[in-house]
């Protein structure tokens, strides 16, 4: 059994024994979807090791008188993030125009609700995984303000969030700005934390070095 096999197993299976609503218990066991299963598999795990706060088929109140299910909700600390896996066919293809202004109104109200939406296509997970990570590293970075090792000062564990929510490499000049420090601290905060493996150097001509979170 392969790790991701292993993690995915337990989580799901934790979901379904803490559930006691029967109509999200009967989707878990039912099974998650190919492209929410992929999604996890090749993005979710290896951008961030893990599954907490992680919730499959989460259901939300629609605003008439039923109920609609997220593909994945990010709720740590009761923050409310939603991911959707759209899939091209039923999505893009497919999709009629009752389907169409029925999918915007769910996220427009749900946004308004005070959700915050991250919708990764199929084809990109399959094709671009490491631009869906950096999607997903730029979404958790919107709700975790403490997802850093204790060992580090406050302005090595402020670039690590600063660079957790960009989705783009930085330069110190960037990194200066954020913390109102100089470039010259900026650049040894920046060298510390590429010693520790934490952050890598993503354009290495010397004097137009860029940085970005390591994957």
């Amino acid at each position: 059994m392969t790790r991701f096999q292993l993690k995915y197993d337990q989580w799901l299976q934790a979901n379904i024994e803490a559930e006691s609503n029967p109509r999200r218990k009967e989707l878990l066991c039912k099974g998650l979807g190919h492209g929410t299963v992929e999604f996890l598999r090749y993005v979710w795990l290896p951008a961030v090791g893990n599954f907490d706060h992680l919730f499959p088929e989460w259901e939300v109140r629609d605003f008439g008188s039923g109920y609609r299910y997220l593909d994945l909700a990010y709720m740590p600390g009761g923050a409310k993030g939603g991911i959707e896996i759209q899939g091209y066919g039923s999505h893009a293809r497919d999709l009629d125009v009752r389907r169409f202004k029925d999918l915007c109104r769910r996220h427009s109200l749900l946004s308004l609700d005070g959700w915050t939406f991250l919708s990764i296509a199929y084809p990109s997970i399959m094709d671009e995984p490491q631009q869906c990570q950096q999607l997903v590293l730029a979404f958790i970075g919107k709700f975790i303000s403490t997802n850093v090792a204790s060992e580090l000062n406050w302005l090595e564990a402020e670039t690590l969030r600063f660079a957790r929510r960009l989705l783009r490499p930085f330069t110190p000049a960037e990194l200066t700005a954020h913390l109102r420090v100089t470039v010259r601290h900026a650049r040894r905060i920046l060298n510390s934390l590429v010693e520790l493996q934490l952050i890598i150097i993503a354009n290495g001509q010397r004097r137009s070095k860029t940085f970005m979170i390591k994957m």
